[in-house]
């Protein structure tokens, strides 16, 4: 205790409690931060898809229905390689480029991840996919070994179709 009868907080000689179990400050909390710290949704935003209107979300449900069957045909049979699955896409009338333009697809890699029982880090198996349906709407997803998947939103600020995977 101090002086006036408040309880010390904190990481000093004495103290119990660490900076990590106590969490921001009282007040400091930022509405839908789930608990973050100050100024989570301004530091996440890059995370947050634009806006579709309801003819851009309609028409990327539209796409994503026809893209469904074929990714799941593609993980039962056991291919999530990223040129099979792009060619399987493209087949859909799709055309392959930056994903800026609406009707272009983009297909890559998972990507490298860092695992801790690791030094080097690791692709795993499997390819991400992203379709620019409209200047508002997106269709993306992935093929891998543990499944398919495909979701609609607006584009990302920063990433277009691809949802970003870290900071900046």
């Amino acid at each position: 205790m101090s002086s006036c009868g408040q309880q010390r907080t904190g990481s000093g000689p004495g103290s119990s409690a660490t900076p990590s179990a106590l969490g921001p400050a009282r007040g400091n909390v930022e509405p839908g931060s789930d608990g973050g710290a100050p100024h989570y949704q301004e530091n996440n935003g890059f995370k947050v898809p634009r806006e579709m209107t309801p003819a851009g979300e309609e028409a990327a449900r539209k796409e994503a229905a026809r893209i469904e069957p074929v990714l799941k045909r593609l993980w039962k049979d056991n291919v999530w390689d990223p040129d099979s699955v792009r060619a399987a896409l493209l087949r859909l009338g799709y055309r392959s480029g930056d994903g800026l333009q609406p009707g272009t697809l983009v297909v890559s890699s998972m990507g490298e991840r860092h695992i801790l029982t690791q030094i080097d880090p690791v692709t795993p198996e499997g390819a991400l996919f992203a379709l620019r349906v409209r200047k508002d709407a997106c269709v993306r997803g992935a093929v891998r070994p543990s499944g398919s998947q495909s979701e609609v939103s607006g584009p990302f600020l920063e990433t277009g179709c691809f949802e970003p995977r870290g900071g900046h």
